[in-house]
């Protein structure tokens, strides 16, 4: 496998690391794609990290713009991490988890980490300026534990929220905790918004309308290290989510810290970072995965391709293998993808090493580098 070779259809920048998708936004007739850069390195943790910035007009050709979000403030000199984006009156926000720590504590140690919220705002969507007041909210509240990030901010009613991502080691629980705010600028604690047992920690939530509910979706790490996703939909009352129903729509085993956003034509569109973490070469291999709308049908939560990249689906490739009970994924010096099930419907998108797979409709998803 020639991992060298330029994807056509998954987006990565010209050269340096990326990870998570960020603030994922329609503006002023683009949709925009942040992400995770270290623009500097093909690897991470060699400089603080990034917010890389891409845009598009139809998810098939992409134009890569300067960096957005620049690790320069004493709030964020190790890192402008994850988080999400909104517009108001004509203006993008990106809220963002600002990280400082000590001159002694690695990047990825917990430790000695403060882990605080910012945002930036521009009027043409390329140029951005830190607010003044940062960070926004300082530390986490009790409930929460030093993985505090990833803020989400969506509005309703008028009244804006943002839904961070945190947990209690101590407690072996991972929580989704609600903030809310009339002007952006200003935050209150609400409380618990979700949970997981039995769990290190959540990260990179989003939270959207969904018709006359919302979905709420996130990633979150089980103690030997098992990344899940879930996409959940339920009513949320401006203080509590009651959760209806859920799903755990792409099973990778290459995707995680999938983002999810409302465009302008009322669809909620996931897009998940696909790792190369085992392929890694002198060039990151990194992408980000074809755009897919989250649907419920029938209390299954489904994710399927965008209409505008569905002319490149294809029903079989040399790498998948039809077995009696379902299919085989092939891939080079790793396990296998083995899937079992009823099939009605399977479609195939093959970029290069990328390999997304959407079964009967995108009721499951394999994502996987070959």
């Amino acid at each position: 496998m020639d991992y060298t070779k330029r994807l056509s259809h998954h987006y990565q920048p010209k050269s340096g690391w990326i990870n998570d998708p960020n603030g994922l936004v329609y503006f002023k007739g683009y949709y925009h794609i942040f992400y995770q850069h270290a623009p500097h390195f093909e690897t991470p943790w060699h400089e603080p990290m990034y917010w890389g910035h891409a845009r598009t007009k139809d998810f098939l050709s992409f134009e890569e713009l300067p960096v957005a979000l620049t690790p320069d403030k004493p709030y964020d000199k190790d890192g402008c991490w994850s988080g999400t984006a909104i517009v108001k009156d004509d203006t993008l926000y990106l809220f963002y988890a600002s990280v400082r720590k000590n001159d002694d504590t690695p990047a990825w140690d917990d430790n000695g980490r403060i882990e605080s919220v910012s945002v930036a705002f521009s009027k043409d969507g390329i140029n951005f300026e830190k607010y003044e007041g940062n960070p926004i909210i300082k530390t986490y509240p009790a409930d929460g534990g030093n993985n505090f990030r990833d803020p989400a901010v969506m509005e309703k009613d008028g009244k804006y929220y943002i839904i961070m991502a945190s947990g209690q080691p101590e407690n072996r629980v991972g929580r989704l905790l609600a903030y809310e705010s009339d002007d952006l600028f200003n935050w209150n604690y609400i409380g618990i918004m979700k949970e997981w047992q039995n769990a290190r920690y959540a990260e990179c939530p989003s939270f959207m309308k969904y018709g006359d509910e919302f979905m709420l979706c996130a990633s979150y790490v089980k103690p030997d290290d098992h990344h899940h996703f879930a996409v959940m939909v339920g009513e949320f009352d401006g203080r509590s989510f009651t959760e209806k129903l859920s799903g755990e729509v792409d099973m990778g085993p290459d995707q995680y810290a999938g983002q999810a956003f409302t465009d302008d034509k009322g669809r909620n569109i996931l897009i998940a970072w696909v790792p190369g973490w085992s392929y890694q070469r002198d060039k990151c291999i990194s992408c980000m995965s074809l755009p897919r709308e989250l649907t419920v049908k029938d209390g299954k939560v489904y994710g399927y391709p965008v209409k505008e990249v569905q002319h490149l689906l294809t029903d079989s490739d040399p790498a998948l293998i039809r077995t009696e009970k379902g299919f085989m994924i092939e891939r080079e010096g790793r396990t296998p993808v083995i899937f079992e099930g009823e099939i009605n419907d399977l479609k195939i998108l093959r970029d290069e090493y990328i390999i997304e797979v959407f079964i009967n409709g995108g009721e499951k998803i394999f994502t996987a580098v070959l």
